[in-house]
């Protein structure tokens, strides 16, 4: 099992930042590919970014690309989102996941899912 914790959310003007931080517990994190989604309101959740296990590669969603960077440090079982120059259409409430299986952009093969933090943007 690995636990998983989002912060990092929070209200920000549009082209500002923010920085997600997912914090895993149980499981040794290396072992699980962790990614991030999001779920608008009133939409469905969607793919955002996934890292592998060893951080060596990441695959990002079209809408984020050259905007978002996704990163992990394994000694301190965290995975971070670093989001640049964000849009209104960014707001959303984003999730941290995990995987052990081989996992990309589907979230039903991420068996590890956080709570969520919310991220605003606003015009």
């Amino acid at each position: 099992q690995v636990q998983l914790v989002e912060s990092g959310g929070g209200l920000v003007q549009a082209g500002g930042s923010l920085r997600l931080s997912c914090a895993a517990s149980g499981r040794t994190s290396s072992s699980v590919t962790m990614g991030w989604f999001r779920q608008a309101p009133g939409k469905e959740r969607e793919f955002v970014a996934t890292i592998w296990r060893s951080g060596s590669n990441a695959v990002y969603a079209d809408s984020v690309r050259g905007r978002f960077t996704i990163s992990r440090d394994n000694t301190k079982n965290t995975v971070i989102l670093q989001m640049n120059s964000l849009k209104p259409e960014d707001t959303a409430t984003y999730y941290c996941a995990g995987s052990s299986r081989w996992a990309q952009t589907d979230g039903t093969q991420f068996e590890y899912w956080g709570q969520g933090t919310l991220v605003t943007v606003s015009e």
